[in-house]
């Protein structure tokens, strides 16, 4: 096993992109089996050592920022198997924690099968996909990375290695897990009995519903409970053909509209993904995409799935959908094959670079949103980012995954006085968000970022049911201190 302690090895494991600056290790474990990990973590009991696990640095939450612990990384676990058809039209891939996202999805097309999940960076590594429950463009139909995992092996803080195919340990009708495992013995514990929101993205805290998969516990608790350091992902044949367009609206209303006959449709077009930018977008936009009209008050991009001999069919619906709800169907942009739709990809994914230059001349963070609520209180949400910013005198941005009713306001100070204000207005978003019934986070975590907004989203009772979790199977609270529960309902009682 590498280990290495000098400061210009620990540095680049003290960042992600979430701009927390107080992180701090003695060293970093660069481990190169799964068994070196248990090894790890059944001696930390004699050393009293506790540890981080770092993906690859594209998170959002601080989640892999060590505050004194040392560090876990998973970078030398970058193993990818073969693909084994399980099924017609179905097949699985045997995985390693820090095997890249995108080596997994370039792997898998190219033997013509397909992975769903689509988190935005593709340097990602899977197994922080998986411990993060990561979603994207495509959850519009496909949901999170949850729904596409069928197996994962954990190294618990214990060291017991505990292989989880979908469907061996489920929860009784009381709630309780039951399994015994060579090192902790038997263990008895009850998810929690809190209820998660009604939104179709959610990734805030741990997983519970009844006759829920203990499998699932661990998929989205962010490294908390458990290391997990291989997956078998399953795969679907990759569609014959798809249709990627961006329709431009002069009027606010006419989007919204086009939004809900989209989802109305779903099965009939088999859309993937819906994605929205507003005007304020739109014009970042323009500065490096000129076609872009100065009219358009936002615009839909959306990829819809189909075969050769349906894509005209498809395209003809598409096409009366856009001329009931009045888009600017002249100036919108289709895309067909595969160079334009990289191209369109790339539009799409010029907006971040394009922000976070402008951003670099102001010398200030940017504050940004990632709640969800349920689909009919979808507006009320917009409206309330969209009038705030307003009235504060903001420049803002509001993008993304309008199809489950989850976009990202991008608040862009230009000095540090509109910094603190939009901190505090942040505050009145996770309240607004609450009081809808939707989430504080639906895709990027909670981490060390956002355990003040969970406790608000919760209640006391439900994060003292998350702490009850941690501890249980994690008694001597070796991993991730800092992550999704506060410290202090961890420490509480302990010397």
């Amino acid at each position: 096993m590498i280990y290495k302690d000098d400061p210009s090895s620990l540095k680049s494991f003290l960042e992600d992109t979430s701009n927390i600056r107080t992180g701090h290790t003695p060293g970093v474990y660069f481990p190169e089996s799964p068994e070196e990990i248990s090894m790890l973590l059944r001696e930390a009991a004699g050393t009293n050592r506790r540890f981080t696990i770092a993906g690859n640095g594209t998170g959002t939450t601080g989640g892999r920022i060590p505050m004194g612990d040392y560090v876990i990384s998973l970078e030398k676990l970058g193993s990818i198997g073969e693909i084994r058809q399980t099924a017609p039209g179905r097949a699985s891939l045997t995985v390693q924690a820090g095997a890249l996202l995108e080596e997994i999805q370039k792997r898998t097309e190219a033997d013509g099968w397909f992975y769903p999940p689509d988190p935005t960076e593709k340097l990602c590594f899977i197994g922080s996909t998986i411990a993060n429950n990561s979603s994207g463009a495509r959850t519009f139909k496909y949901g999170p990375t949850r729904e596409h995992i069928s197996r994962i092996l954990v190294v618990m803080p214990t060291g017991d290695m505990l292989d989880l195919p979908r469907g061996r340990y489920v929860a009784d009708s009381d709630g309780f897990f039951r399994l015994d495992l060579p090192l902790a013995g038997r263990l008895e514990f009850r998810r929690p009995s809190y209820r998660m929101p009604d939104t179709s993205k959610h990734n805030a805290g741990y997983y519970s519903r009844e006759g829920m998969d203990l499998l699932d516990l661990f998929i989205g608790s962010e490294g908390t409970l458990g290391v997990i350091v291989e997956a078998d992902l399953m795969l679907i044949p990759l569609p014959e053909a798809v249709i990627s367009c961006l329709i431009y609206f002069s009027e606010p209303d006419d989007l919204f509209r086009f939004t809900h006959m989209l989802k109305d449709a779903h099965n009939t077009l088999s859309t993937r993904a819906v994605e929205f930018f507003d005007e304020h977008s739109l014009r970042f936009l323009s500065s490096k995409y000129p076609q872009v009209p100065q009219e358009a008050r936002g615009a839909v991009f959306l990829e819809i799935e189909t075969t050769m001999e349906r894509e005209e069919q498809a395209l003809e619906v598409l096409f009366g959908m856009t001329e009931t709800c009045g888009a600017m169907s002249d100036d919108s942009w289709m895309a067909l094959d595969r160079d334009e739709q990289e191209k369109l990809r790339a539009f799409r994914h010029a907006l971040p670079l394009l922000v976070n230059d402008w951003l670099s001349r102001q010398q200030e963070s940017k504050i940004s949103t990632d709640m969800a609520v349920p689909d009919g209180k979808f507006r009320e949400l917009f409206d309330f980012y969209r009038a705030s910013c307003e009235r504060h005198g903001f420049v803002y941005i509001i993008f993304g995954h309008i199809g489950n009713s989850h976009v990202h306001l991008n608040i862009l100070p230009r000095n540090h006085d509109e910094f603190l204000e939009a901190k505090a207005l942040y505050r009145k978003f996770v309240a607004k968000a609450i009081e809808l019934g939707g989430t504080v986070s639906a895709e990027h975590g909670i981490g060390k970022l956002k355990v003040e907004y969970l406790a608000e989203m919760y209640g006391e009772s439900g994060i003292r049911e998350m702490a009850r979790v941690k501890k249980y199977l994690d008694p001597h609270l070796r991993l991730n201190i800092g992550n999704i529960v506060p410290a202090g309902y961890l420490f509480a009682g302990k010397q």
